[in-house]
């Protein structure tokens, strides 16, 4: 890395929080700089935002190169720092000014990669025209600093800047590069879409399958990104095999998400924290019940974007219905699925008692804690139904529906993930489908014990390690058809846990934290490196 001039990580989540490689790159960035001579700077979209917390603009900041970027190349772009650990450099592009252009580009993608983008659709064209911004970045910035000598790198994060990738081909910059899929659009697609994944993988055709389940053109660049990249990287073992078969290009080497606990609270604050959020989720579970819930209740999460299958709603819920009915757990369990959803806003009934305590009326739809817009078609409240998780008071398992954005500012927490994930006693999150899984790996680092399966990426690295909730992590085995098996085990679990001394439940939260720890960036961010120096000596 001495001999490299600068390193651009390009991703639609740089200041951008929308998804989970916004947690990749925000929490790798102050290990990679530490360990790449401070060289990175990331490039993201601006979106117009007249004010962004996670961006501080700087008027000085790189003033010489982005008047020339303006003058002479037509890029309107915003230099700062990144508000996160590390504070790195960040460069945001107007990328719709380049929508003018689109139409040639797409043409030059066909003529020169083959990638077919007529049938194209939803965000297919933001994410070329967003991708071919960033390239004109980096082609504007290695010139003008006389950096175009093949010794700086660029970094492309999954199919929606892939097409910066292929500029950087077609146009002759001079810079390496390294194309990451954290998951691929076929394979999620696949999922989505019902079929059995795992069960024929080796019978399936990315390209056929791509085209009979409408995704051609984003699989058409990102197989053409991924091809061409001087580094192709991947996330995990799972999906290196899901990238060789679909995508007919196995990575050159996996780069595994790594976490930083910079912002997890210790000793003391770790303690009053765990006491505010406890404190936060009983009193809603008891408002929205109408329940006085046992000081020793255990408290059980689940989180993660709303894909019911793939990230193991399904089987959670059916194992809390199984818990129900297990005689053996004498302890009072509540589970909170922290999951988006469709939602117009908190529940003002909810929000109404939760001012007034002492009123005596009686919410309905105890469930859920917001005002869903498709309450009759939602699949988590049509399961609980469906299981008869009622929320009565005689009932040993209840649970609550949180359908909101956990950011400080849903209306009935008004706290953040990480704020309330600190109160959970353990967490389960038994994916279908999973590139890598940063929500167990964060609440391991909470040293909050958790539940993971062998199909996301996290749980297939802990495997070879102690698999058992006692020892932080508890690794289940799933397939395509073992959905009962899998809720019976997660119930089981859950009931171990619920059983074990103090001392027992303290020992497992050591142990989470300790897999947490192997897995941070300091660990990881070796492989980044190594990936580096393939793309420079290619």
């Amino acid at each position: 890395m001495d001999t490299t001039n600068y390193v651009f990580g390009v991703s639609w989540e740089v200041c951008n929080k929308v998804g989970g490689i916004y947690t990749v790159l925000s929490t790798q960035a102050k290990a990679l700089q530490a360990q790449s001579e401070n060289k990175i700077i990331y490039i993201g979209p601006d979106l117009g935002n007249e004010s962004n917390p996670l961006f501080t603009e700087s008027k000085t900041a790189l003033k010489a190169w982005k008047k020339h970027a303006s003058e002479n190349d037509g890029l309107n772009v915003k230099v700062g720092t990144w508000n996160i650990p590390g504070k790195p450099t960040v460069i945001l592009v107007d990328f719709k000014p380049f929508f003018a252009e689109k139409n040639d580009f797409l043409f030059e993608l066909w003529d020169k990669f083959g990638v077919d983008s007529m049938n194209a659709y939803g965000d297919y064209d933001e994410s070329v025209v967003f991708g071919y911004a960033t390239a004109k970045v980096i082609e504007s910035f290695v010139k003008y600093n006389k950096a175009d000598n093949g010794k700086s790198l660029a970094q492309f994060h999954e199919w929606t800047t892939a097409s910066g990738l292929l500029y950087v081909k077609s146009r002759g910059v001079n810079v390496k590069t390294l194309f990451t899929t954290h998951a691929t659009t076929t394979g999620r697609s696949i999922c989505f879409n019902n079929k059995l994944l795992y069960e024929y993988f080796t019978g399936y055709n990315g390209d056929q399958m791509s085209e009979e389940l409408g995704v051609k053109s984003k699989h058409a660049i990102e197989k053409r990104a991924a091809i061409n990249a001087d580094c192709f990287t991947t996330v995990s073992d799972i999906t290196a095999k899901e990238c060789a078969q679909l995508l007919e290009k196995a990575p050159d080497i996996v780069t595994p998400n790594g976490f930083e606990s910079d912002f997890v609270p210790k000793g003391a604050k770790y303690t009053a924290a765990r006491e505010a959020a406890r404190a936060s989720l009983k009193k809603v579970a008891e408002t929205l019940t109408g329940s006085k819930i046992a000081d020793d209740a255990l408290f059980v999460g689940a989180s993660g974007r709303y894909e019911y299958k793939n990230k193991g709603l399904d089987v959670f819920i059916e194992a809390l219905k199984l818990l129900s009915q297990n005689s053996q757990v004498k302890r009072e369990v509540v589970a909170f699925i922290l999951v988006p959803a469709w939602i117009s806003g908190p529940r003002k009934d909810l929000q109404e008692k939760l001012e007034s305590p002492k009123a005596k009326y009686q919410l309905l739809n105890n469930n859920v804690t917001h005002d869903l817009c498709n309450f009759n078609e939602d699949q988590v409240l049509n399961a609980l139904r469906f299981f008869q998780l009622e929320n009565g008071k005689k009932d040993k398992v209840k649970v609550v529906f949180v359908p909101s954005y956990l950011d400080g500012a849903d209306g009935i927490f008004n706290m953040s993930y990480y704020d309330i994930l600190a109160g959970l006693d353990i967490t389960v999150f038994a994916s279908y489908y999973e590139p890598w899984g940063y929500t167990p790996l964060e609440s391991a680092a909470f040293s909050v014990p958790t539940v993971t399966t062998d199909l996301s990426g996290f749980g297939l690295w802990v495997s070879s390690k102690p698999e058992e909730i006692s020892n932080g992590v508890a690794v289940i085995h799933r397939t395509d058809n073992n959905t009962r098996e899998v809720a019976d085990s997660i119930q089981t679990e859950i009931a171990r846990f619920a059983g074990m001394s103090a001392k027992e439940v303290k020992q497992a939260q050591k142990n989470a934290a300790a897999i947490a720890k192997k897995a941070s960036w300091s660990e990881f961010a070796k492989y980044y490196l190594e990936a580096f120096e393939i793309a420079l000596k290619k």
